[in-house]
């Protein structure tokens, strides 16, 4: 159902956001979307770059507002049909829907995944069921299957998911406002001129391959400068030992001062939702000042670091520092190497071209109006994919203070 007047957000990207259709509305103002507000889009980057305190929620609304961008481009308002416009227009605003607090560390101490949740909530949850059903039966299952990248919706899914899609292009521009990075801006306006449809699959015109070159230089700078910064993930291996420490002292039965029965309930079941819906940013920061006065002493003192910036050391791990290490080792217990310590990395490309991943290319429609993969038409692009891969391993650790 149409919106008799639109309604808008403010937003400092766009300016306005734009919403037309009442059932949008209504998924905004479901308490598991609302809960997006109080889960950071950045995790521990705010602790390097202090104005990075953007939530999930503006960055859902900015891909949706990408969404209703993009269906004003002519050929892909044609390649789509009324309905595939609303499934286009409700993932983008729910893409993001499953996502934990403090995303990635929570997910990998827990063994949860944040897109499998987002598609049980889209079909499971009855604050968006109610919606989605007013469209039809089937339209929450194909709107999760678009999160899922069931192939389906092979368009939309490559709007959404992609390595040139409306998620990286909003958090990218968002990331950049937020944290005062400088090389994060893309030239969004080119590439929504260039971008085309053909044999319903996304295309960009090669007119627009500088602005294609500039937006992967763009992301893989941001990647190293900002999402890789050593001393985020510093600040997140904290976290994730904090949640490891909690797991341990849960599995011995511990009794904690605090009420952890959200955790726990996780731990029992990862399928809980009920229980990870009650998990957010402000749930972990609050159960982790709590910790403060819990008789554990590991926890105590990892809960001290985290609440006050007390920031880990690094190290590159590799040969030249293996000495270095091992006295690193040397000088802890074997439970202080477990909570203390860890050894990590990262690898990011400018990008990425392989046949097992066809669907999540780039390609470019060359003046002879033929579809050409970006490489082959880019020489800066291929020589990126040879040169550009950077791994990054390195081991975080506390200065022990005996």
């Amino acid at each position: 159902m149409k919106k008799k007047r639109q309604q808008v957000f403010r937003d400092p990207l766009y300016g306005y956001i734009h919403i037309d259709y009442d059932f949008i509305t209504e998924l905004i103002d479901s308490s598991v979307f609302q809960r997006l507000r109080r889960i950071r889009q950045l995790s521990g980057v705010h602790m390097v770059f202090h104005a990075a305190e953007h939530s999930r929620f503006t960055h859902a609304l900015g891909v949706y507002e990408l969404a209703y961008r993009f269906l004003k481009i002519e050929e892909i308002n044609e390649a789509l049909n009324e309905r595939e416009q609303q499934l286009f227009l409700a993932a983008a605003l729910l893409h993001d829907i499953g996502h934990g607090a403090y995303s990635h560390a929570f997910e990998y101490v827990f063994k949860v995944n944040h897109e499998k949740i987002g598609a049980r909530i889209i079909q499971e949850h009855p604050e968006i069921t109610k919606v989605l059903d007013k469209i039809d039966k089937d339209f929450k299952y194909d709107c999760a299957s678009i999160i899922l990248k069931k192939g389906k919706y092979p368009l939309i899914e490559q709007l959404i998911s992609s390595q040139l899609d409306i998620d990286r292009l909003d958090y990218l521009e968002r990331d950049a406002y937020f944290t005062g990075a400088a090389y994060g801006h893309i030239d969004l306006d080119r590439l929504m001129r260039v971008v085309t449809v053909k044999n319903n699959r996304l295309v960009f015109k090669a007119s627009g391959i500088h602005a294609i070159e500039n937006y992967l230089v763009a992301r893989y700078h941001m990647y190293w400068q900002v999402y890789y910064h050593p001393k985020a993930r510093a600040y997140e291996v904290i976290l994730e030992k904090i949640y490891l420490r909690v797991k341990d002292l849960i599995h011995g039965g511990y009794q904690f001062i605090q009420d952890v029965s959200y955790l726990k309930a996780i731990l029992d079941n990862p399928n809980d939702l009920d229980a990870y819906l009650e998990i957010d940013d402000f749930y972990i920061n609050g159960m982790i000042a709590s910790f403060k006065h819990e008789k554990d002493t590991i926890l105590k003192t990892l809960a001290h670091d985290f609440l006050n910036r007390r920031m880990w050391k690094h190290m590159d791990d590799n040969k030249e520092n293996e000495e270095a290490i091992q006295k690193i080792y040397n000088d802890l217990t074997e439970e202080e190497i477990k909570y203390f310590t860890l050894k990590t990395s990262v690898q990011q490309g400018a990008y990425q071209e392989s046949r097992s991943n066809l669907g999540d290319q780039i390609y470019i429609l060359n003046e002879k109006n033929e579809v050409i993969s970006l490489t082959q038409h880019s020489s800066i692009v291929h020589s990126l994919v040879k040169s550009s891969m950077k791994i990054d391993p390195k081991i975080f650790y506390r200065p022990y203070e005996r």
